[in-house]
């Protein structure tokens, strides 16, 4: 016996025990999580940058400069009574934290721009994503019958994630198993499991917190990685197990036999996820080093769960988990279905599917071809940039005040470019002259006065764009401006700079997490299959889906075809988070399927010796469940999507298509297409050329080895 049949066969015969143990280990990291557990907090720092040289030097030579921002946007039909502005202007003033207050009032008067400045940084625990002590400045304006709107930085940090998705999701993938298991019982196992893994998970995340930065967004992404592997994985097992139960096994041999043969695909594709989530570490800022630890302790979570929870509910469960039509079959006399029955069965639609991909391999895999890269071309024009107030969803609080500043003050005004000089370097004739050069740049809407530090050392001044942050031609404006126009001595910073330096950090970091991340997982399936040619051909399926996810992206939000599906009203980039992000987390979940599949074709051609019909009998065992519990984890991607923060929503969408290509036009057409044209040289390996046991008639006795072809099912 294998360990992981140990494992299955200890936790079925003591589902109790196991149930308890959990509980208390859930109870532990709970208590853990309270006490030596963090705030959730954003470290938006990015050294090495130009735009962060200058943040630096305002902190160090302006006290209350360098920290968060704020707007508070008042408006009226009518010109509004300069009593109530200044009355919000005092109280925002005496509100701890904030520095100062500049108010600017609109040509027509009916629109008041109060610019918030916080003594301390955007991601201070009081002040991240805290919008009530400015709700409550706001009153004197409220109680006027003022329009009152909230922008900038410290609004724009509120939370992202209000769990509506999350429960859509999962309401969609409990309808999908009834379907599939015709058993409310066996439907509602693998999403437990998933649960009880996340929340493992969770309180990890929360540990986590206490020793770095997390950032508050990236237990949604780790939520929604998470819950979706976890029902994969425990469906998996769950699906063998049902398989072993049907073929006549106690409960708790099925589930020892499901945890032994499922596990071990259940342990590679976990693995896979894990190595291409560390690719994130590369990515150049530390929030992406604290979304990759996050997401990863999910995935360690609900792998432990589906190897040990799932075959305790599943000895607990008995034959509950079959339909009622075979539970009532068995109680009236049936007989169980043998090995043989199952063998003898009509062959399953996806193994006659195979059957005519192998038959023309090239049209198919060549028409595969042709819809991932016509998926993938958009990706080319991809523009990306990090969100802002306009890319919020219509209607909220962030995207009204956008709105109304763009209206009455110019898009610019969203976001001011502050230019930095040091007077060490640059005289203050040189200022003078610099200033009426920028402020003469017919991209410049605005300019206002030059500030001296109190130390004397800098200048400072702000211009406004007469483009919004989120257009292109503020990005190339802003690289003109920093190459030919700023001297020796002159720093670009604040939002729009900050926002343009990540942006170009994540664009370049892109390929070095791609070729991390590809590199690392072609070894690994190398050791995991003994195969050089099936692991490089794994990466570049993988490779062209996500490419593929990539130009539906550009599409949907670049473009704006069916974005109003999604609550928005018009195009907006691509987030700079996003690419990176989604890349790491896609291969490693497109592996999973791989390593589902490859296992099963792997185990039949080590049985059988006949590299072309492996793959037919390998998709034929692996077809079923792969199909549901791809179109589980589509469901819960979409119900993600629903969210109201943007960058969820284009990771959900993006997972979701990704996982759908991946496990139709991937799977079911360019496997079956390229493994029949390659043959036995699928299975080459150095030293090894294509060795592999004498074929046999009958799979062995042990618990370990048995019914190879339904390694993944």
């Amino acid at each position: 016996m294998n360990t992981l049949h140990r494992v299955g066969a200890a936790c079925a015969a003591h589902p109790w025990r196991t149930l308890a143990g959990w509980l208390l280990v859930l109870l532990t990291l709970g208590g853990l999580s309270t006490v030596a557990g963090g705030d959730l907090r954003e470290d938006w720092d990015v050294p090495g940058t130009r735009a962060q040289a200058g943040v630096d030097t305002l902190r160090e030579h302006f006290p209350d400069a360098g920290g968060a921002a704020a707007q508070v946007v008042l408006h009226d039909d009518a010109p509004l009574d300069a009593a109530v502005v200044d009355d919000v202007v005092t109280e925002l003033s005496q509100t701890q934290h904030i520095a100062g207050v500049t108010p600017r009032i609109s040509e027509d008067g009916d629109t008041a721009l109060l610019q918030v400045r916080y003594a301390v940084d955007v991601t201070h625990p009081e002040v991240l994503g805290n919008t009530e002590p400015l709700t409550a400045a706001a009153e004197p304006a409220q109680e006027a019958g003022y329009q009152v709107e909230l922008g900038g930085e410290v609004p724009g940090s509120a939370g992202e994630f209000d769990g509506r998705g999350e429960l859509i999701g999962v309401g969609i993938a409990l309808l999908l198993m009834v379907l599939a298991f015709g058993s409310v019982v066996a439907a509602g196992l693998p999403i437990a499991t998933a649960l009880g893994g996340l929340l493992a998970g969770s309180s990890g995340v929360m540990l986590l917190a206490g020793l770095t930065d997390v950032s508050p967004t990236a237990p949604t992404v780790a939520t929604m990685v998470g819950l979706g592997v976890g029902i994969d994985y425990a469906l998996l097992i769950l699906t063998r197990h049902v398989a072993r139960l049907r073929a006549g096994d106690t409960p708790r041999e099925a589930a020892a036999r499901a945890t032994a043969i499922a596990g071990r695909s259940v342990v590679g594709a976990g693995l896979t996820v894990l190595v291409s989530l560390l690719g994130l570490r590369l990515a150049g800022l530390p929030t992406f080093s604290a979304f990759g630890f996050a997401t990863a302790l999910a995935v360690i979570g609900v792998m432990a769960a589906s190897l040990t929870l799932v075959p305790a509910l599943c000895a607990l469960a008995g034959h509950r988990l079959l339909p009622r039509r075979v539970r009532r079959e068995r109680k009236a006399g049936g007989v169980p279905i043998t090995e043989t029955d199952l063998a003898e069965a009509r062959e399953p639609l996806a193994g006659r599917w195979a059957r005519v991909v192998a038959r023309r391999p090239i049209a198919w895999g060549t028409l595969a071809l042709v819809i991932l890269v016509g998926l993938g071309a958009p990706a080319l024009g991809m523009h990306t940039w990090p969100q802002d107030g306009g890319s919020d969803p219509q209607g909220s609080t962030t995207r009204e005040a956008y709105d109304l500043v763009s209206t009455e003050f110019g898009e610019g005004t969203n976001g001011p470019i502050t230019l930095v000089a040091d007077l060490d370097e640059l005289s203050g004739e040189e200022v003078a002259a610099l200033h009426a050069e920028v402020d003469a740049l017919p991209e410049v809407a605005l300019s206002g006065p030059a500030v001296t530090s109190p130390d004397g050392a800098v200048a400072v001044w702000d211009i406004e764009p007469t483009t919004a942050p989120i257009a292109e031609e503020t990005a190339t404006f802003l690289d003109e401006l920093r190459a030919h126009v700023l001297p020796d001595g002159v720093e670009a910073t604040g939002y729009t700079p900050i926002l343009g330096d990540i942006s170009d950090i994540l664009a370049e970091r892109l390929w070095i997490v791609v070729g991390f991340v590809v590199a690392m997982s072609v070894i690994l399936l190398m050791i995991l299959f003994r195969s050089v040619v099936v692991p490089i051909k794994a990466a570049v399926m993988n490779l062209l889906s996500i490419a593929a996810a990539y130009g539906v992206l550009v599409l949907v939000f670049q473009h704006g075809y069916g974005a109003g599906l999604l609550g928005l009203d018009h195009a907006i980039p691509v987030s700079s988070w996003v690419p990176i992000l989604l890349f790491a987390v896609l291969f490693g979940l497109s592996m999973d399927y791989e390593v589902f599949l490859l296992s099963a074709i792997r185990d039949d051609w080590l049985d059988t010796g006949d590299a072309r019909g492996s793959v037919v009998r390998g998709l034929a065992s692996t077809g079923r469940v792969i199909s549901v519990a791809a179109a589980i984890m589509v469901a819960v991607f979409l119900g993600f999507a629903t969210e109201p923060g943007v960058v969820v929503k284009m990771i959900g969408v993006g997972l979701a298509v990704a996982v759908a290509l991946d496990a139709t036009v991937v799977r079911m057409i360019l496997v079956p297409a390229t493994m029949t044209l390659l043959g036995r040289w699928n299975w080459w390996f150095p030293g090894r050329g294509f060795a592999h046991p004498a074929p046999c008639a009958t799979a062995p006795d042990d618990d370990t080895d048995t019914d190879r072809t339904s390694v993944s099912v």
